[in-house]
């Protein structure tokens, strides 16, 4: 009774948790089959002696001819199972070392402790390769737990690393197979002469595994967890949702669900074959094209016929799809031309573009520029000639009205750095100053100075410092220089 009542305990603690295969679905699984214990890993003084003839069935494995273990498993996420097994069984066979062995020659004998019950629970984790080997069938498993032993009239804790192998002859049923040592802490000692107090073991079982716990509301075959549509029956493929018209797109993707069509145009027909499905096309009897919602544009000009007011001639949208004008007949109309009346082309908005004449024209007439000595006064001893060059300079820069136009400043090393740096920014905008007066537009200049930090000659010669006192014009990376 004292024994019967160690099972009846151990079935309970079953009920909890276990150690087989299961699924995000099916989190549950109760298994039950027959379990042998072997003794032989108790015997030898080596370790690999532990393991001598594992498989010797007939001479050192106890088997029970009944259901000798149960268990019960829950997974818990990232392939892992967690849970318990409570296991029983009679022990006739126990595997000592032989007297007089040697380590070289170690030799074992299989006697019978005296038909001692064995009962056994045991607490395990477990990881599943089921996923990573990308099997449906073949389920590896490696574990590793703690467990308590009663055997006889002693008891005793285990530390239980394991292998096992799963196979599923279905979504929920499966062959268990599993080999665990149990490893034990306790007295190892032969305390009658035969059997070790708490000994290390072996136990193999085998048996069958049943995962259960997941629903499936609307009988389908995808459980609710998995199905998107779990109150409606669909299809495995749809993830459990349906496919009315089945034409392989399933209706929440069916732009027609009741009518069977085609993947290219979302479960629609495109009845005038222009490649725009009929629930889309503006013009289903007529073919088009797709950006016009299937409506034709018969001169190409973006306009669909129907609001173009000259459809056999092309012009833009803006003119009701009639032509612009350009009275400069250089391919920018007349309302995007800055320059409406001369030719110029597109990337310059109509307008001439600066060319190397111009460009030498400018950098001779910013040559003749000076300023007073150390002032940012425009030279007055020659105030014609200083006025004619700035006119000359505006004349240029207003045939260029989308042309951008910086006015620098530049000293040579004479005095300071920071004198000669306010003179330069400030003689720059005295030019600018003087063609914004002049009428060039001040949205297309700006100005700067650099003081002595940019020469362009040396400055320990009275030349070079002369050619480094200078306004320089850029155009578009180009300069244009000026004496000062």
């Amino acid at each position: 009774m004292k024994h019967l009542n160690k099972l009846l305990v151990a079935v309970a603690m079953v009920m909890g948790v276990s150690s087989q295969a299961q699924d995000s679905n099916n989190k549950w699984a109760i298994g039950f089959g027959v379990n042998a214990v072997d003794y032989r890993s108790s015997a030898g003084s080596e370790f690999l002696d532990h393991f001598n003839q594992p498989f010797n069935v007939s001479d050192d494995w106890n088997i029970l001819p009944s259901v000798s273990y149960i268990n019960v498993s829950r997974y818990v996420g990232s392939n892992f199972i967690v849970g318990l097994t409570g296991s029983i069984n009679q022990i006739d066979k126990f595997v000592v070392p032989v007297a007089g062995q040697t380590p070289d020659k170690p030799d074992y004998a299989s006697v019978n402790p005296g038909d001692l019950m064995y009962y056994g629970i045991d607490a395990t984790v477990t990881y599943s390769f089921m996923q990573l080997i990308k099997s449906k069938v073949l389920e590896p498993t490696l574990s590793v737990g703690g467990g308590y032993t009663f055997l006889g009239d002693e008891s005793y804790g285990t530390i239980n690393p394991g292998v096992g192998l799963n196979i599923w002859f279905t979504e929920n049923v499966g062959l268990s197979l599993l080999g665990t040592y149990k490893k034990s802490f306790g007295d190892r000692t032969y305390a009658d002469g035969v059997t070790p107090d708490a000994p290390s073991y072996t136990q193999y079982s085998a048996g069958l595994t049943f995962k259960f716990g997941a629903k499936d509301t609307d009988g389908d075959g995808v459980y609710d967890k998995d199905d998107a549509c779990p109150d409606v029956a669909g299809l495995k493929q749809f993830n459990g949702c349906p496919d009315t018209d089945a034409d392989g797109i399933e209706d929440s993707k069916d732009k027609c669900p009741t009518v069977a069509g085609t993947a290219e145009f979302q479960g629609c027909t495109d009845g005038d074959g222009d490649g725009v499905a009929d629930p889309d096309d503006a013009c289903p009897t007529v073919a088009g094209l797709k950006q016009f919602n299937g409506c034709p544009d018969t001169d190409g000009d973006g306009v669909t016929d129907a609001s173009d007011k000259c459809p056999t001639v092309a012009g833009p949208a803006s003119n009701g799809g009639c032509p612009e004008l350009d009275s400069d007949k250089d391919g920018v109309i007349d309302k995007e031309d800055a320059c409406p009346t001369v030719a110029g082309p597109a990337s310059n908005k109509g307008c001439p573009e600066v060319t190397e004449q111009v460009l030498q024209d400018l950098k001779v007439q910013a040559r003749a520029v000076y300023f007073v000595t150390g002032k940012a006064v425009l030279a007055t001893a020659d105030k014609g000639a200083t006025d004619g060059r700035l006119e000359a300079i505006k004349e240029i820069l207003k045939n260029y009205p989308n042309a951008k136009f910086a006015i620098e400043g530049h000293t040579d090393s004479t005095g300071s750095a920071k004198v000669n740096q306010k003179l330069s920014e400030d003689r720059a905008k005295v030019v600018m100053d003087a063609l914004i007066a002049k009428g060039v537009n001040p949205a297309n200049l700006t100005s700067a100075g650099y003081g002595s930090t940019k020469p362009v000659a040396s400055n320990k010669t009275k030349q070079g410092r002369a050619l480094n006192r200078r306004t320089e014009i850029r155009h578009i990376g180009s300069v244009y220089e000026g004496k000062l």
